[in-house]
């Protein structure tokens, strides 16, 4: 039996109380108010950062790496992905330090391949770090006619040195008195005796200090030189030149 349609009236009232009843459904959920919409954007922007945190680490990029997840850090102290970072963060911070400081001492130093002289030379130089105000490259060479010597040499009129003199030297600390020499030909330069023995103790070293008195108003100085970042096979070796036959 097919039963005859509701009145028009009591759909209306059937339809008018469906919506209410959703309205209640919908209400027992208030929307967030402005504090939570706040702590929503911030969790979901720490999320995305870490995001690229990650990717950061996973390409090997230590210096970004350091920064994102330091900014994370500070930001975000109380989230998840701070707690994740915190894992991983000293290590990454520590391992760009140290490749930063390595790649630093390495770019103090300059090798150089050129003709000097009727020969060719090969030379490994470095400027001093301290003091500032004063430039005297602490130079390495080899030379295919006169062989191998270590020599400092100045911007200025060179250094006071009546025949040989001693230089108060110290190789991480540790004192060393150095052999040396003016060159008779006049240049700005103090020559080391014992080349060989001077260049041993400084492929060890990080930083080498030498004791020197400049022409300049016979001033002392004590010249620091930062010599950790040198790699000897980039000071390259030369043939010694062979007299006609």
């Amino acid at each position: 039996m097919i039963l005859p349609p509701l009145p028009r009236r009591l759909a209306v009232a059937a339809l008018a109380g469906a919506l209410v009843l959703a309205g209640c459904s919908q209400s027992s959920t208030p929307a967030p108010n402005a504090a939570q919409q706040q702590a929503q954007a911030q969790d979901a922007e720490a999320a995305r950062n870490l995001d690229t945190y990650r990717q950061l680490l996973r390409i090997h990029n230590d210096q970004m790496a350091a920064s994102m997840g330091e900014d994370i850090v500070q930001r975000f102290p109380n989230s998840a992905a701070a707690k994740e970072v915190q894992q991983t963060l000293p290590g990454i911070e520590k391992r760009w330090k140290e490749n930063s400081e390595k790649a630093r001492l390495a770019a103090l130093w300059q090798y150089q391949v050129a003709p000097m002289a009727g020969g060719t030379q090969s030379t490994a130089a470095i400027y001093n770090s301290q003091p500032t105000d004063v430039h005297v490259r602490l130079v390495l060479r080899r030379h295919t006619s006169w062989g191998q010597s270590a020599f400092l040499f100045s911007d200025g009129h060179g250094f006071v040195c009546k025949g040989n003199c001693t230089i108060a030297a110290k190789f991480d600390d540790k004192p060393h008195a150095i052999k040396a020499y003016a060159p008779s030909t006049g240049e700005p330069a103090l020559m080391i005796r014992d080349d060989k023995a001077f260049i041993a103790l400084l492929e060890k070293t990080k930083k080498v200090s030498l004791d020197v008195t400049m022409q300049d108003g016979e001033k002392k100085l004590s010249l620091l030189y930062e010599v950790g970042g040198f790699v000897p096979d980039q000071w390259q070796p030369l043939p010694k030149k062979t007299g006609k036959k």
